[in-house]
């Protein structure tokens, strides 16, 4: 068994780097337990690494160095038993912290897969078979921005009066409904009751279309000319489903409604 380590060589087998073990012997947390006279070369003995170790394992606790310094002073087998007791219980409340974040995080990604399956490849115009839904329009947004979207669903619950407010879930998803000219942003109900802004989108065959916000008009008036070109209709109102392409980013599928 080799006798000595050099500095760069313990740094190694513990796995950090030469300078943090420079920093324990200035702080007198680890020494090693040879130092040439001449060269001030530091040596470092299997017992020196044993220390360096526990050091590194005590990091890993959230431990300042100065505490960890205390704590390899023990020598009251009470005293560590209790430590070790309050550790596991900030190892635990750490696992439940990272349980909790996990879980958000697979939240996020099942909520974006989700958006992902619903984007639609290509530009191309598409039929797609609708149920009928029910809308409830904003009473003051008009077009999706960063600071609406972000908390979507709270306006339009904050729109609905506490009395009727648990009456009312929605699905997650922003758009826009426009007629005669006039836009509103929508949430679609899962379940509602009777309140000004509902509108009631029939069932049927809508003609649509994936656009983004540089030429959403210009897909738009082409779904309405093919609309009137090839289904002999005149949609009296159009939809704008806001499809999440990025964190911050997001495109539109068109619908344009061309009867049953």
């Amino acid at each position: 068994m080799k006798p000595y380590f050099s500095v760069g060589e313990a740094a190694k087998v513990v796995h950090t780097t030469s300078e943090t073990l420079r920093h324990y012997d200035r702080i007198g947390l680890v020494k090693p337990s040879k130092k040439d006279p001449w060269t001030h070369y530091r040596y470092y003995t299997q017992q020196d690494l044993v220390r360096l170790n526990t050091v590194r394992a005590l990091q890993l606790m959230d431990l300042p160095l100065q505490e960890i310094k205390k704590v390899l002073e023990y020598d009251d087998l009470e005293k560590i038993v209790d430590f070790l007791a309050q550790a596991e219980k900030k190892a635990e409340e750490k696992i439940a912290a990272l349980e909790y974040s996990k879980s958000k995080i697979q939240l996020a990604k099942a909520d974006y897969e989700k958006k992902l399956q619903r984007q639609q490849r290509g530009s191309g115009a598409f039929l797609k078979d609708l149920p009928v839904r029910v809308i409830l329009l904003s009473d003051t947004l008009e077009a999706p921005t960063v600071e609406n979207l972000w908390n979507y669903l709270s306006h339009f619950y904050n729109q609905v009066t506490p009395a009727l407010k648990e009456q009312f879930s929605f699905e997650d998803l922003a758009g826009v409904y426009t007629e005669n000219g006039v836009s509103r942003l929508f949430a679609l109900c899962l379940s509602y009751a009777q309140v000004e802004g509902l509108k009631v989108l029939p069932e049927g065959k809508y003609l649509c279309a994936g656009c983004t916000e540089e030429n959403r008009q210009e897909v738009l008036d082409g779904l309405i000319r093919k609309a009137k070109a090839e289904y002999g209709t005149d949609p009296a109102f159009t939809v704008q489903l806001v499809v999440v392409s990025g964190i911050l980013q997001w495109n539109y599928e068109v619908q344009v409604y061309v009867g049953k």
